[in-house]
């Protein structure tokens, strides 16, 4: 008779969460009171966006991530909605572009610009109109860009092609219409060729996006599910809500046989909502329920026992909602790997919570922060909407790494000289990465000398100098830079008045000492 110990190695064994100091919180920020039972945050490396209460139609907060500390009163809202906002959701190729949804049937695209808001912003940039009820739910595909779903309590849900040019869409690319009930929860697979639903009817079903038809689809009476989850590349589920004697349960899927779940596991008797989140990077599972302040975590694997506890954060402070920060967002020198944003109502307050892993070295832990996916979509919208599936592409979270997926590069054209050599694109990684000489490997050093200073002038492309101000990859970071030029071409205008000015008052000067010197 074997005997097996009780605890496992792991290093998340210590996993501890570390709640911000007062001054680094969200003070005084009017949290919505909304009774529906999603996240009412958003979180990105740039703003924290919050469903807030509004008078005559319904608004969110968009609040830059370093403004900490007590809000104005008065701040700026983002407010177009007739009803109430109930889901949004940021665009994960776009950092200034954000998706909400509302009781009053309409979806709206908003361009958040990086200055602070002024005044409320009520221009959109897309509407999408289509669903025949209110809209409950938002999610972005997580690898093809400008492609959004959307779910309402028409018991439909609607595929969109933002990648147009009308500022009013009328309907949808594709409707899937195969719920009974109100959809509770959406979650894609990694390339997001499948799609996982939760229905109010306590059903799971596994829908493929791009025909509307049902691949699964549990019909396991023991498990009355609320939220989905795919839990990355393991061919698994995760499943949250109550089992038959109303205690609040998870339970864990194969991807292929939703008949009976592989393991249940019941967490308490209380009545909240439990949001599970995943870290497919570190395998971890983050169980957060709403109404109290607990956040237990947990070691997925694909061998029995799957789910392993490790420990719980505790507090006293009861969350309504919560926002999750992407991982390039992370601070990966206090190895820090996962951050919440909870709302606290009772207190309107946000309070980040940083799951940290206890390590004495400040360098960068390769082992807890493998390649992730990056903020580059590695898809179209009409690539995905033919039929083609591919992977995320990775970033490494090191400081100053590059992109590490391979991207499709255009074809290239025919040299007349075989030995001639085409210098990189200036957007590609590769003319980022490295100079465009290649010195031989016998070549003597004096004359790498005196090559250095020539193809040194070589290495600004289009007024970029690709080592110091590499060229924009990405429509964020063009936009980034625009708002940079921007800032320099006012602050040049400025000096030129100030010149001006100073130069019509030598003028004058010059005048007054001419008309004295005549007089004399």
């Amino acid at each position: 008779m074997s005997w097996h110990p009780q605890y496992r190695s792991s290093k998340f064994r210590h996993v501890f969460g570390k709640p911000a100091s007062k001054e680094n919180c969200y003070d005084s920020v009017p949290i919505t009171r909304s009774v529906h039972d999603n996240h009412f945050c958003a979180v990105n490396p740039h703003f924290i966006a919050v469903v807030t209460e509004c008078a005559g139609g319904g608004a969110f907060l968009v609040i830059p991530l370093h403004q900490t500390g007590k809000l104005d009163p008065h701040y700026p809202k983002v407010c177009g909605h007739r009803g109430n906002v109930l889901d949004i959701k940021w665009n994960p190729f776009n950092d200034f572009e954000i998706a909400s949804c509302s009781e009053d049937a309409t979806i709206k695209i908003w361009r958040i610009p990086k200055q602070l808001l002024s005044r409320n912003l009520t221009a959109f940039r897309k509407e999408l109109v289509g669903h025949f009820r209110r809209v409950g739910l938002v999610e972005w595909h997580p690898t093809a860009a400008s492609i959004l779903f959307s779910s309402g309590y028409d018991y439909k849900v609607m595929v969109w092609n933002l990648d147009t040019s009308d500022s009013v869409i009328m309907g949808p690319v594709k409707t899937i219409d195969c719920h009974q009930d109100v959809i509770l929860s959406m979650s894609f697979n990694t390339n997001g060729s499948l799609l996982a639903t939760t229905c109010k009817d306590r059903k799971i079903r596994i829908l493929d996006p791009r025909r509307g038809t049902v691949v699964q689809e549990a019909s396991y009476k023991g498990h009355r599910a609320n939220k989905v989850l795919f839990l990355g590349n393991l061919k698994k589920l995760l499943s949250t809500g109550t089992s038959r004697w109303n205690n609040r349960q998870m339970a864990l899927w194969s991807q292929d046989d939703l008949s009976v779940p592989l393991t249940e596991e019941d967490l308490d008797g209380s009545s909240g909502v439990l949001f599970p989140f995943y870290d497919a990077d570190t395998n971890m599972l983050y169980v957060v329920g709403k109404g109290d302040g607990n956040i237990r975590y947990y070691e997925v694997s694909s061998d029995r026992p799957h789910l392993n506890y490790l420990t719980e954060y505790r507090s006293y402070n009861p969350q309504k909602g919560i926002g999750v920060m992407p991982k390039r967002g992370l601070d990966v020198s206090s190895c820090e790997i996962f951050r919440f944003y909870k709302l606290i109502t009772t207190k309107s307050l946000i309070e980040p919570v940083s799951m940290i892993v206890p390590r004495r070295s400040e360098s960068f832990q390769e082992d807890i922060y493998p390649p992730t996916a990056g903020a580059q979509p590695s898809l179209t919208a009409q690539e995905w909407l033919s039929g083609i599936n591919r992977e995320p592409l990775l970033v490494s979270l090191r400081p100053g790494s590059e992109l590490l997926s391979p991207q499709p590069q255009p074809p290239e054209s025919p040299l007349s000289n075989a030995n001639a050599a085409a210098p990189a694109s200036p957007r590609s990684p590769e003319a980022v990465r490295r100079p465009s000489f290649v010195f031989g490997e016998r070549a003597p050093r004096w004359a790498a000398e005196h090559r250095l200073p020539e193809e040194k002038k070589r290495w600004f492309t289009n007024g970029f100098d690709v080592f110091e101000c590499p060229p924009p990859k990405t429509e964020n970071e063009l936009l980034q830079m625009f708002y940079r030029q921007q800032e320099e071409i006012r602050r040049l205008r400025e000096l030129l008045t100030q010149r001006e000015v100073q130069s019509k008052q030598l003028e004058l000067e010059i005048k007054n000492l001419q008309m004295g010197s005549g007089r004399f």
